[in-house]
């Protein structure tokens, strides 16, 4: 293991380096997942999490690859006969990916530059002559000039050969190490991004009308700012420049290079046209390059985390459990499909009903929904909110208000971000071939309800509407955070293996997509697993495979009550041991009696420390059996709000400035959140309303799926906005 690496990797991100040590070993080098090492690893990591854990991991592979490329980068130079002391000092220094590839940029394999071309038109000796100061006058350096007059290399005068000479110079003074860094300790902090409008018939919306005649210090410039501006760049709607304080760098850079020219004449004054050419035409622009780059990197790494953060929160959003479900996909023209399922999530009807414009037949749809609703015993309706949600939302509040049902029914506003898109996939397809795809929506959208994690998991993240520029940023690092992301929610809830679908199971630890569809064949041959011993009967599936994945995978009516909690295998006779000391017996676990006696040992210090030298185990591990046993089928997403419920419907002709209202958190972006309040428009909390106290960033507050008070304090009704303040 490198040490130095270690070293500054405990260093970054704030752990000792016996838990880094732990970290890497066990993920890198022993090949177990980050859901096992968080989960059943807490001893030997000291509890970190999964996050710490791949933020170790990470940091980890970045130095490695660092240190790999500043070798390979050395070993060119060597062989290719550039490499200086002081260049090499300063690629061994070099933090990141992009100071170290700029560094290297000019000595590259490349198309030729004015320099190389001046050397191979043999000028390098007059410009040595230049550079030395032996050119003092100008009759000097025409004389020496027009010795390199050579028609067959296209040198016709004395001025091309001084030009040449000039430009040879230029990239000399540009590939020196100490110069780059004079520029870039001058620029970093005084370079301004520019924007002026490019091509208006792109921004028909005027979405960016802010950035028409635009200017802002690049490095104070926040990132949500870089990432719009970035956008409209790419869109041809701006025009992008940078600044930077030109003459102050020229200055600087003339001091080191004509310090020796003190009394060259006119070779100084050749030399210092140079400096002036390679600081505006090499330097300057490459370190601008380089800045703007890194403040890209910056913004966009930080609308991933954006997106993660509140992906993961809509992904922990409570399932609503043992209740049948109506799903309803609004539309026009097409009618609004409904599909009914029950509470396990199996499909019982579809059909579709006409109660928006331009039929409008409100009397014959109420009479089918309310025939539906008394058949099938539902008691939630979940309305999609796309085109037509509002007209649909208050047909189906009418309808359950205006009869007696047998159940009470309440309805829901539903996200369908990436309905759409999961109904046209080959999966829905294989799930429901005899449907077409506004009914596989709707039974998507009341499967949201049921159990949003298994339904959410088979759409694409990026057609979820949670984030900010997520389609603006590298997808492969995308697709990498919203990976672990969707591995750590699913790891965290844990699934039942007898009912979970393969798009669900190939997100558990050790598993993939291959493994979890031989999973699921396994269970078709056998009838269901009875016990978690039966899984190293799937095809493929071995002694490393079965240890990631078992504590994660859940048998609730097998034949050992173990099986349904989320204590690992390999600890069961630890469980068994414990069941045994409170005097009680496995079919026991998650009653009261067993949840009393388990709570006296939790309470009990001496009592846990006894009991971890009785059965060789640590504290951790010890605690979640004891946790296990009191709270068998325990699920995270219980601990958050659910989906709020309604009977009503409000219009946003019933607000006021003023009122005070509960409202769900939709989206959490840098400048604010936005707020479901039950009516078309969301409305948006800007930052500076999210809390009497300064807040950097509104994740702070809230986050995607928390039920907020909240005061309305403006209202646009021609634009459709509503600015909230948090109660």
């Amino acid at each position: 293991m490198d040490q130095k690496i270690l070293k500054q990797v405990s260093q970054e991100e704030n752990f000792p380096e016996s838990k880094v040590a732990k970290a890497i070993n066990l993920i890198k080098e022993a090949g177990n997942t980050v859901p096992f090492v968080a989960r059943y690893r807490k001893n030997e990591t000291g509890n970190l999490s999964e996050d710490e854990l791949r933020s170790i991991v990470e940091r980890w592979d970045y130095l490695v690859n660092l240190q790999d490329r500043k070798a390979e980068i050395i070993a060119t130079l060597e062989k290719r006969e550039k490499l200086t002391p002081e260049l090499k000092e300063a690629i061994q220094k070099s933090e990141t990916m992009q100071e170290l590839e700029e560094l290297y940029k000019p000595y590259k394999q490349k198309k030729k530059t004015r320099g190389m071309k001046a050397k191979e038109k043999g000028l390098e000796p007059l410009a040595n002559k230049l550079r030395q100061g032996e050119l003092k006058t100008e009759a000097e350096a025409e004389s020496t000039a027009s010795d390199f007059i050579d028609d067959e290399q296209g040198v016709n005068s004395t001025d091309e050969a001084l030009q040449g000479a000039q430009d040879i110079i230029a990239e000399q003074i540009s590939e020196t190490v100490d110069n780059r860094r004079d520029v870039k300790e001058i620029a970093a902090p005084e370079t301004y991004l520019e924007t002026q409008l490019k091509d208006q018939a792109q921004d028909e919306n005027k979405v960016y009308q802010d950035y028409y005649d635009y200017r802002e210090n690049l490095k104070k410039m926040p990132l949500h700012r870089a990432m719009a501006i970035n956008r409209g760049e790419k869109e041809g709607v701006l025009k992008v420049s940078l600044s930077s304080p030109e003459e102050r760098i020229i200055d600087k850079v003339a001091l080191r290079e004509l310090v020796s020219l003190e009394n060259a004449g006119f070779s100084r004054e050749l030399v210092f046209e140079a400096v002036k050419d390679a600081c505006k035409r090499l330097i300057i622009p490459s370190i601008q390059r380089e800045l703007r780059t890194s403040k890209t990197e910056q913004a966009e790494e930080h609308a991933i985390k954006i997106f993660s953060q509140n992906l993961e929160r809509l992904l922990m959003q409570p399932p609503i459990k043992g209740k049948n479900v109506m799903g309803i996909d609004p539309a026009y023209k097409s009618g609004c499909k409904i599909a009914v399922v029950d509470y396990k999530g199996d499909m019982q009807e579809v059909d579709v009903i006409y109660p928006t414009p331009p039929f409008n037949k409100t009397e014959q749809a109420a009479k089918k929904v309310i025939s539906l609703l008394n058949k099938y015993q539902v008691e939630i309706i979940a309305i999609g909110n796309g085109t037509a949600s509002r007209e649909t939302e208050e047909f189906v509040s009418e309808t359950i208000e205006d009869v007696e049902l047998s159940l009470e029914v309440q309805y829901a506003i539903v996200s369908e971000d990436g309905a759409s898109v999961y109904s046209a996939s080959k999966l829905a397809a294989e799930e429901f071939p005899e449907l077409d795809v506004q009914e596989r929506s709707a039974i998507s959208i009341a499967r949201r309800v049921i159990d949003p994690l298994a339904e959410l998991v088979k759409i694409d993240p990026k057609s979820i509407g949670v984030g900010q520029y997520q389609h603006d940023v590298p997808q492969s690092k995308l697709k990498e955070a919203v990976q672990f992301v969707v591995e750590k929610v699913v790891n965290q809830v844990g699934v039942d293996v007898n009912t979970a679908s393969v798009h669900l199971l190939r997100y558990i630890s050790g598993l993939n997509k291959k493994s979890a569809e031989n999973m699921v064949n396994t269970r078709s041959e056998l009838g269901g697993f009875d016990s978690r011993a039966q899984l190293t009967e799937v095809k493929g599936l071995g002694a490393k495979t079965f240890e990631q994945c078992a504590g994660f995978l859940r048998i609730l009516d097998g034949s050992n009550p173990l099986d349904k909690t989320a204590i690992h295998p390999e600890s069961y006779h630890i469980a068994e041991g414990i069941i045994a000391h409170l005097n009680e017996v496995p079919e026991n676990i998650g009653s009261e009696a067993l949840r009393t006696g388990v709570d006296s040992l939790l309470n009990n210090k001496n009592q846990i420390q006894s009991l971890c030298q009785e059965f060789d185990t640590d504290k951790y591990t010890l605690e979640d059996i004891l946790t296990g046993l009191k709270k068998p089928l325990y699920d995270p997403r219980e601990e958050f709000d659910k989906p709020r419920l309604k009977k009503d419907v409000m219009k946003l002709e019933d607000l006021s400035e003023g009122m005070i209202l509960e409202g769900e958190i939709r989206n959490v972006v840098d400048f604010g959140a936005f707020v479901d309040l039950g009516i078309k428009e969301d409305g948006l909390i800007h930052i500076s309303n999210l809390s009497e106290k300064f807040v950097k960033h509104p994740m702070e507050i809230v986050s995607v799926g928390d039920v907020v008070q909240v005061e309305i304090v403006s209202i646009d009704k021609d634009r459709g906005r509503i600015g909230l303040k948090k109660v």
